[in-house]
């Protein structure tokens, strides 16, 4: 009985020794890894064969590359596409490895050098056409979303709209391209190519992304500059002296000149300057006649060196308080304007 008990545990120890000793099966990742070194080898053992087509030398190149960015091999990738991209001068499908390089880059935050490899394809390729689209306008659209440099965008968004047209909003590139052309100082430029962009039909329509009220700021800077400025004043000092002296001789007329004849602005704190009911236009007279009106000896506390209030009582019953508000000119455009102040407004009511 004894022998047949170490017989039986002898079989199980032999039994669970042979069990352990027996190859493990391969995981499902072991075995990915496994068929993906096997497929890119033999590709390029494929691509070393010097008979092979131009379209079929294309199609194992985008394969190998393609298997790489399915894996976010993306150092390896770019290793492959620029060490082909230079031993294969000749290659007519540069400019597409020399994108996907880009992009590669992208993918590991280097956006500097990906800026790089866009502009060298659009500065020294061919423009080619990878399933219907264009790799020169994938290029420029790259540039515009990662480029720091205003003179950069420049060229991009004039290329852009010149030689893609029917590809973008000509619209919202003329706006954008406008903006560059402040940010760099070119404000005839500016001031021309907002022009453009407000001569467009749907100018007064179109939704820029994070550029609310587009058409209206447009049309208020072209409006001001086309305008003759004569009511501004060297000094915020002057100018709030000449309006006491008005409202203090009851002289609607002076009131009526010194108002800023572009975008002047009538409203209650509430409300927003770019609000269409906002832009009024009337006279000082109607709220003058029978009124008894006064200012206060000093301006509001919350001005500041661009942007001053003064309070004032007995315009009205139903509104008998107005802050007349007075602001910097902010006009590079024209030196000579630039920095003046203007009356630009009423906030009726009490400061909120």
């Amino acid at each position: 009985m004894f022998q047949k008990a170490i017989t039986a545990v002898t079989a199980a120890v032999l039994c669970a020794l042979l069990c352990s000793c027996s190859p493990k099966a391969p995981s499902a990742r072991e075995t990915g890894i496994k068929n993906f070194k096997n497929t890119q080898k033999k590709l390029n053992e494929l691509l070393l064969r010097n008979d092979l087509s131009k379209e079929t030398r294309y199609a194992v190149v985008n394969r190998i590359a393609n298997n790489m960015l399915s894996v976010k091999d993306y150092t390896n990738l770019i290793v492959f596409l620029t060490e082909w991209a230079e031993d294969h001068p000749d290659d007519p499908y540069n400019a597409y490895w020399l994108l996907m390089t880009a992009y590669a880059y992208l993918e590991n935050d280097a956006e500097p050098i990906a800026e790089y490899y866009f502009e060298r394809i659009i500065n020294n390729y061919s423009d080619l056409k990878i399933q219907s689209k264009s790799i020169h306008f994938l290029c420029l659209q790259h540039l515009i979303q990662i480029s720091k440099s205003s003179a950069n965008k420049i060229s991009y968004f004039n290329q852009l709209i010149s030689r893609f047209p029917n590809n973008v909003s000509i619209t919202e590139l003329y706006y954008r391209l406008a903006i560059e052309y402040e940010n760099e100082g070119e404000w005839n430029q500016a001031i021309r190519t907002y022009t453009l962009f407000l001569d467009q039909d749907d100018a007064s329509t179109i939704q820029i992304a994070g550029v609310p009220n587009a058409f209206l700021k447009a049309k208020q800077l072209i409006d001001f500059n086309n305008s003759s400025k004569d009511w501004t004043f060297e000094s915020l000092d002057a100018l709030v002296t000449a309006v006491k002296r008005a409202i203090s001789n009851y002289n609607y007329k002076a009131l009526d000149r010194y108002k800023s004849k572009v975008n002047f602005f009538a409203m209650s704190w509430r409300q927003d300057e770019t609000d269409t009911n906002a832009q009024e236009n009337f006279s000082m007279r109607s709220f003058m006649r029978g009124n008894r009106i006064r200012y206060s000896a000093e301006l509001d506390s919350t001005s500041s060196p661009t942007e001053a209030y003064l309070r004032t009582t007995g315009w009205s019953n139903y509104v008998n308080v107005w802050y007349l508000y007075f602001r910097k000119v902010n006009f590079p455009a024209d030196p000579e304007i630039h920095g003046r102040w203007e009356w630009a407004g009423i906030y009726f009511g009490e400061k909120l």
